[in-house]
């Protein structure tokens, strides 16, 4: 069994990590910190985990964390680096759901985040965790970079595009959709019911941390410099994630060869569902489950189908854009079935 330890376990990703673990077939919970909630019961404040998890909140320097096999972080960003190098050094694998590591050059990290890096010597072996376009290096991993949940609809959307290189990739555009949970679990005013309720909005258009991040493992996949723009918007739905991506073609190709490059690109991903051509797919097809599904489209003009793709992708925000990706990293990195522990179906209605 594998030993789990679970920092920050109060969160929306924290707890979407403890329903999924729980009823993994192969992992032991063993610690889950909170200095806040030392000593309550989890069941107490996740009453939906009864029965499930008989653990309480410990605070981290009461939890032995050094005894797991492997510590996820899901806490604020700066928490992971600077417990890391002492878990790591003390043999445990380490995945962050946090940005600590996913930025390679501090000077970027500390840019967009606004606080110093204090484990800079990391970041070259922290491993970015978007399982199907990295499968064999998370396989070796100690660390983990879990990616951000809209740079996973994004490269996913664009990657089988860049690689076979039939866009222009200076001229990018992402137009996204999250629901309130990708903001966290906290007490702000933009987030409160009747802030976001009934209501629509873009934020982060001036400049979006999650750029940097998605622009920079973009370029792994093309020689042209990625000139992206993307747009966040705040949708009025707990969980879910929608993103429509553009890009202009620049090779001549047909909409039955697009549609095998993502088929053929896709074919082993058993988290990602390429639909039909022209479909599309709904946030609550994938609400609970790790499942991201995507659809291609090209419209016409006059009857003869034009130069640029779209691509629609969704996906539940918390699970593959967070914490059942992280569970899908572990099970890769301990040599299990990737998608152990994770075969649940959305939820619907």
């Amino acid at each position: 069994m594998i030993k789990v330890g679970i920092v920050g376990g109060t969160g929306y990703t924290g707890v979407e990590l403890l329903r999924l673990l729980a009823v993994h077939p192969d992992v032991q919970l063993t610690a889950i910190t909170s200095r806040k909630e030392d000593g309550l019961p989890v069941a107490d404040m996740y009453p939906s985990l009864r029965g499930r998890v008989n653990l309480a909140f410990s605070a981290p320097e009461k939890a032995d964390l050094a005894a797991c096999d492997v510590v996820f972080f899901a806490t604020p960003h700066g928490v992971a680096m600077a417990q890391a190098p002492a878990l790591l050094a003390a043999g445990v694998k380490v995945i962050d759901l946090a940005a600590d590591f996913r930025i390679k050059d501090q000077a970027t990290f500390e840019q967009w985040y606004k606080i110093a890096h204090t484990a800079p010597q990391l970041l070259e072996q922290a491993v970015y965790g978007l399982p199907e376009l990295n499968r064999d290096a998370i396989k070796g991993a100690s660390l983990i970079a879990n990616p951000g949940c809209y740079p996973t609809t994004m490269q996913l959307g664009y990657y089988p595009l860049l690689k076979a290189g039939l866009i222009d990739a200076t001229g990018l555009i992402a137009d996204c959709k999250s629901g309130v949970s990708g903001a966290g679990r906290k007490a702000e005013i933009g987030i409160l019911f009747s802030e976001s309720s009934d209501n629509f909005k873009a934020y982060g258009v001036a400049g979006h941390r999650h750029t940097p991040e998605t622009t920079a493992q973009l370029q792994r996949f093309t020689e042209q410099k990625v000139g992206l723009i993307f747009t966040p918007h705040l949708v009025p739905m707990i969980r879910g994630m929608h993103s429509t991506l553009y890009a202009r073609l620049t090779k001549d190709i047909g909409n039955d060869e697009l549609q095998a490059l993502f088929e053929a690109q896709y074919r082993d991903a058993p988290f990602v569902d390429v639909m039909p051509f022209g479909s599309h797919p709904e946030t609550r097809s994938t609400r609970g489950s790790n499942m991201l599904r995507l659809a291609l489209h090209r419209p016409e003009l006059d009857g003869v189908p034009g130069n640029t793709v779209i691509v629609l992708v969704v996906q539940d925000n918390l699970v593959k854009g967070a914490s059942g990706q992280a569970v899908q990293c572990m099970n890769l990195m301990f040599g299990l079935e990737e998608g152990t522990g994770l075969q649940q179906i959305a939820l619907l209605p």
